[in-house]
């Protein structure tokens, strides 16, 4: 699919072999994706070899690119299985990663709130690179207290045998409005706040649109090639269409292939109105 030169590439197929056959070294600037969760989710025909892919991913990836990789745990019998530490360590040290940052993807709130835990409202964002990111926009929004002061007092800090350091900021400029936000991202998340289009709701697990453009802006540029190797409900390819990047996203299932046809061809022709 292709419309104002941007393109957007749906692939349908096992995301590893299409890696391998379709998808040249170091073309890809920046890879967004939400792995199967354990077993929390039942998804049409896939599979999941993740060791395979994260080499593809790494293969694909051009130096500088960076990877963000949204994920969860499951529970088992009052454990957590912990596979998202460990997917992200194999990123690491076998793989070849940086672990640039661990974000937290905080959501609204829990529809099966535990009587045992403390309620689960969050998943872990790891953002990992191919040696230093080459593209880095920290987003400002969030607001700034000191904001029209022309000194900040005394600010603290220790040193490393744990005493204090004293500085004071007293020469400092009057501070910007908006100060770059911190790394937990929170989010209203579910029916008619994570995706404008019902059609996107008949995949079982989606993320929202904002948090996908979120991390599109902040770690890719106007013309960078964005991917979702495993696709979903198409909100990736939806939002680096938006911001003016190229796309492309892989799905084992024909199903949800076609709810992402289905949603680009509605954004495609809105756009052009």
């Amino acid at each position: 699919m292709e419309d104002k030169d941007i393109k957007c590439k749906i692939c349908c197929g096992d995301h590893v072999e299409i890696l391998k056959k379709h998808i040249s070294d170091f073309s890809i600037d920046l890879i967004i994706t939400s792995p199967p969760y354990d077993d929390l989710r039942k998804y049409e025909n896939y599979k999941f070899d993740f060791e395979s892919l994260a080499h593809e991913l790494f293969r694909v990836l051009d130096y500088g690119g960076v990877l963000v990789w949204i994920v969860k745990d499951m529970t088992v019998d009052g454990s957590e299985t912990g596979t998202s530490f460990k997917q992200a360590l194999y990123f690491k040290d076998k793989v070849g990663f940086n672990l640039y940052d661990t974000m937290i993807l905080e959501k609204n709130g829990s529809a099966y709130p535990s009587q045992v835990r403390y309620s689960d409202v969050f998943e872990y964002m790891f953002v990992l690179s191919k040696g230093k990111p080459k593209t880095v926009n920290l987003i400002e929004d969030r607001k700034n207290k000191w904001h029209n002061t022309k000194s900040f007092g005394i600010r603290s800090g220790r040193k490393k045998d744990g005493s204090l350091n004293r500085r004071s900021n007293k020469k400092s400029k009057v501070s910007k409005e908006y100060g770059v936000r911190f790394n937990i991202w929170r989010y209203n998340t579910g029916y008619g706040y994570s995706a404008e289009e019902d059609i996107a709701y008949k995949h079982p697990a989606i993320f929202p649109e904002q948090l996908a453009k979120d991390h599109i802006l902040s770690w890719s540029e106007y013309g960078d090639w964005v991917l979702d190797p495993m696709s979903g409900s198409g909100t990736v390819l939806k939002m680096a269409y938006l911001n003016s990047r190229h796309s492309i996203g892989i799905d084992c299932s024909k199903k949800y292939c076609e709810i992402q046809k289905r949603r680009m061809r509605k954004v495609m022709k809105e756009s052009k109105r």
